[in-house]
């Protein structure tokens, strides 16, 4: 038998996109100018709710909600490859859908707790929540390594209650067990520092943030019902432990 170690399979590439995009709080958002035809890049901050759709937070004043009011196909860069000697070996990927106002609480919560700083403005009469409905992404995962993907390839399945649920999940982890949310962090995902939060939970993983810092931990396996949440938990805490 050989000595050479076998390395672990890829992940499917819907999982790939996935875990990158959950993975970041922000991207580049390219609309069209309004009157402009002309296209437009800036720099925004983003959540995602349980279904993958993108949530943005933006000015009525911003040159992107001017846009979407006249066109509301929008795209959004999110660039995984931070770090590398040779970014462009590394992962990035364009999510193409179509921007609308949501006043849903839900995407509301989501952003926030993956943003707390913007709870100091979100209720300025100026400012509305958008959620971008998916139709497609491009995911280049290096050199030749380029996939398309419809909206239904890529959103995961949406558990019934888990949303619902995520506020005291959170609220809980947080508060009454810091401590497993530390070693989450530090064990499990090789990060350092103290006061990690957990931040938002769905069927594939759990959201963590300190400071401008974020992080995802991805479940061994995708929940199957928004119950076995609190075992999930547990285990990625033994896990942790044993490390």
């Amino acid at each position: 038998m050989s000595d050479r170690a076998v390395s672990a399979p890829e992940p499917p590439v819907p999982q790939t996109v996935r875990e990158l995009v959950r993975g970041l709080d922000r991207a580049s958002l390219a609309t069209l100018l309004a009157g402009e035809n002309w296209p437009y890049a800036s720099l925004v901050l983003v959540a995602l709710d349980h279904d993958l759709s993108p949530i943005l937070l933006m000015s009525d004043l911003a040159l992107h909600s001017k846009a979407i009011a006249a066109d509301d196909r929008v795209s959004l860069l999110f660039d995984g490859t931070a770090g590398l000697d040779q970014p462009l070996t590394g992962p990035r990927v364009t999510l193409l859908g179509r921007a609308a106002r949501s006043h849903d609480c839900i995407l509301r919560r989501r952003f926030l707790a993956r943003h707390p700083d913007a709870g100091m403005y979100a209720d300025f009469g100026d400012f509305a929540f958008y959620r971008v409905a998916l139709e497609r992404a491009h995911l280049v995962g290096g050199f030749g390594k380029i996939s398309w993907l419809s909206a239904a390839e890529l959103t995961p399945a949406r558990l019934a209650g888990l949303a619902e649920a995520e506020p005291g999940i959170v609220a809980h982890m947080n508060e009454d067990h810091a401590d497993a949310v530390q070693l989450y962090a530090t064990k499990l995902l090789g990060r350092s520092g103290e006061g990690w939060a957990m931040t938002g939970i769905d069927a594939e993983g759990i959201d963590l943030r300190r400071g401008g810092e974020v992080a995802r931990l991805g479940f061994p396996q995708p929940l199957a019902a928004a119950g076995q949440a609190r075992q999930a938990l547990i285990d990625l805490v033994g896990r942790a432990r044993a490390v």
